[in-house]
């Protein structure tokens, strides 16, 4: 790793970085030693994004375990009928 490189980075302060990137690199006007180079730290940012999003997604099927401890796994798309937004539509 390199001094550029910060492990303790927060993940919003990755995703942050990794969308400065893409807007650097999509305005095209940078060396193309620049461009490879923000690529490849780009490439480490959404790794590294990736990875905490896995361990959140971890840690939240540790926490949603029914009364045997096996785990209970729903999709977020299952929570829309308990939302306040749907008991205000009806």
């Amino acid at each position: 790793m390199t001094n550029n490189d910060q492990p303790a980075r927060t993940f919003e302060a990755s995703l942050e970085a990794l969308e400065q990137i893409v807007r650097d690199l999509e305005e095209g006007d940078l060396p193309l030693e620049k461009s490879l180079e923000l690529f490849e730290q780009g490439i480490r940012l959404s790794r590294e994004c990736q990875e905490r999003l896995s361990q959140a997604e971890r840690r939240i099927e540790v926490l949603l375990r029914d009364n045997q401890g096996r785990p209970v796994v729903a999709p977020f798309e299952g929570s829309n009928a308990t939302s306040p937004e749907s008991a205000d539509g009806e």
